[in-house]
């Protein structure tokens, strides 16, 4: 994959751990199919690791034809983080449970 795509796609995202921008020494090819690419994304500030399997040809022509802010992914918030509440609320869940708890799980489900 040429440089020019990488920068397209990784342009404007960061590290989900420690926000640190990515470089473009920070994708590596790991494996090229007729229709998949597989990179591998290191952060070089934390060295977390981030997989992506990118479907479809990597047409450079066919991504210039679309803004950069088409091709980059958008950085979105996620929920909040799980708090000591949330923690006691699904222990109190569980510890009510009847006796039969399992009759709600699918026999298809069940080992």
């Amino acid at each position: 994959m040429n440089k020019k795509i990488i920068d397209m796609l990784f342009t404007d995202m960061c590290c989900s751990e420690c926000k640190a921008d990515f470089t473009e020494d920070s994708v590596f090819t790991l494996r090229k199919e007729k229709n998949l690419t597989v990179l591998q994304i290191v952060c070089q500030n934390c060295g977390k690791s981030f997989g992506i399997a990118l479907l479809g040809n990597c047409d450079e022509k066919e991504l210039l034809k679309h803004s950069a802010n088409d091709a980059a992914l958008q950085i979105q918030d996620g929920p909040d983080a799980i708090c000591y509440d949330d923690v006691i609320d699904a222990h109190n869940f569980f510890k009510n449970l009847e006796d039969d708890w399992q009759k709600y799980i699918p026999e298809n489900l069940k080992k």
